[in-house]
């Protein structure tokens, strides 16, 4: 299991306590540092089953800048949107957890966490 966070974000945080206080085995990415690529969050996209637009923070100052509000939400925007999380890392919804059943989830609350450790086999 590995959880992609932000250590300044308290859901990231809380995510952590839970899954440490669970026991889980798990390794943590923080990926401001450790930017996934556009293949990486395609691949993670397809284990939330989401789209690109699902999991992104439009209140960020950099979403504004871009105009994200303002863009399609289709299949023929799907890359422009991977591309801006790819080059903007601080619009990715925190924290994601990839599960190892081969699924994901956006972990922002206490349920999702015990979704995904009831998901991950290594406990």
């Amino acid at each position: 299991m590995e959880i992609w966070i932000n250590p300044a974000c308290s859901k990231c945080r809380s995510a952590l306590t839970l899954l440490d206080a669970e026991g889980a085995e798990y390794t943590v990415r923080r990926y401001l540092e450790d930017v996934p690529g556009e293949d990486e969050i395609r691949a993670v996209l397809d284990r939330l089953g989401l789209e690109p637009w699902d999991i992104t923070r439009t209140q960020e100052a950099a979403a504004k800048e871009l105009g994200l509000r303002e863009w399609p939400r289709d299949a023929g925007s799907r890359d422009r949107w991977i591309a801006a999380l790819a080059g903007h890392p601080k619009l990715i919804q925190r924290p994601i957890i990839t599960a190892d059943d081969g699924t994901a989830l956006v972990a922002r609350s206490e349920e999702a966490v015990r979704e995904a450790l009831a998901r991950s086999s290594e406990r």
